[in-house]
């Protein structure tokens, strides 16, 4: 029989069992912090880390698959970076084919949020500046450069007479809606919708307050628009602009042709001359206010709110005549008789002979 003596401990193979199984779960536990790293490695790092090199715009037609999609990426943003977007966007399960728009993918944009962004469905805005566009046909073609509708359709909502009417236009001043602005829409905005955005912008302009101040000069507000291009044309020097609005404004209230040399340019389709010749004033056009009376047909050229308030608010004044100056400092000697005019006309015309100026 075996002595049995209280406080003897017993035998160390217990706790070298223990110790045994402390291993084994430590053993697990960096397989299994390992397996996550491997897995975080292999799956999310190249979403996490992958980032646009430069920002992208990719638009998403009516209609897309998935490989259109990826091919609009690929072409901006590289193969691994569309491959990976779009295995994001297939777990989520989108359909592209309803995400039609247009969306900025921003410089240094990860994968999950490029992924994120394409399949939200909120586009991007895109802007649309105008300034000082002397054509129609060009604006029309630059505006819909940004738009995803073709350029007839632009071309077709201005030439409709009832959408014009809205807007107290014609087809022929349509350009007249078109305010040196910068406008917010979207890439799948329709021509329509747009014409009706921009034409709110219009609305905003002619208030009531405008609208009765060009009343009060005896003109409707596309008159109005139509001396402001004109006057935008002669000078770039907007403490000169209402007086030159003015001088307009008065040799129609005096049954005088208004003579404007930016409409001969116009009708030429040069704005580089500088110097008007005889053939320049004999060239037959609409637009030609040396050989027709009144307002040309419409604007050469957009406008902005500036101009026009600087005509409203010019300071009536008697001068009916103008000549550049001398100094081509793009300013000009005004006149309220001829024979004032024709001694301005002699020093200019002077001066471009000094220079050898001859168109």
């Amino acid at each position: 029989m075996e002595d049995s003596q209280p406080g003897r401990r017993p035998s160390g193979r217990p706790r070298h069992e223990a110790s045994t199984r402390s291993g084994r779960m430590m053993l697990v536990i960096l397989l299994g912090l390992a397996v996550c790293i491997s897995v975080f490695l292999i799956l999310l790092w190249p979403v996490v880390m992958s980032e646009a090199e430069q920002e992208a715009t990719i638009r998403i037609p009516k209609g897309a698959t998935e490989k259109n999609v990826r091919d609009s990426l690929e072409k901006y943003l590289g193969d691994d970076y569309a491959r990976t977007v779009t295995r994001l966007a297939r777990l989520r399960r989108t359909d592209f084919s309803k995400r039609h728009g247009s969306y900025v993918i921003a410089e240094g944009t990860n994968a999950l949020g490029a992924m994120r962004k394409l399949t939200s469905g909120a586009q991007t805005p895109i802007r649309i500046t105008i300034n000082g566009f002397r054509s129609l046909p060009l604006l029309i073609d630059r505006i819909s450069a940004k738009m995803e509708f073709p350029a007839d359709s632009l071309r077709d909502a201005l030439a409709d007479p009832a959408l014009m009417a809205g807007y107290g236009l014609t087809t022929q001043n349509a350009m007249a809606l078109f305010l040196d602005d910068t406008y917010e829409t979207y890439w799948t905005t329709s021509a329509r919708d747009l014409v009706r955005k921009i034409g709110d912008n219009y609305l905003f302009l002619w208030n009531e307050e405008r609208t009765a101040k060009a009343a009060d000069a005896g003109l409707s507000p596309a008159d109005v628009m139509t001396i402001a291009s004109i006057t935008d044309e002669e000078t770039n020097a907007m403490q000169e602009k209402g007086t030159i609005g003015q001088l307009y404004i008065n040799r129609l209230h005096n049954n005088m042709r208004l003579q404007a040399d930016p409409t001969v340019r116009f009708a030429a389709g040069d704005f580089t001359i500088q110097r008007i010749t005889k053939a320049d004033l004999k060239k037959e056009s609409p637009y030609n206010t040396y050989l027709h009376a009144g307002l040309p047909p419409g604007p050469i050229r957009t406008t902005s709110v500036a101009t026009v308030d600087a005509i409203l608010d010019a300071e009536p004044h008697n001068y009916l005549y103008m000549c550049a100056k001398e100094d081509f400092s793009g300013t000009h000697n005004f006149a309220a008789t001829y024979d004032r005019h024709l001694e301005n006309a002699v020093r200019y015309q002077s001066a471009l002979d000094r220079r050898g100026i001859t168109r």
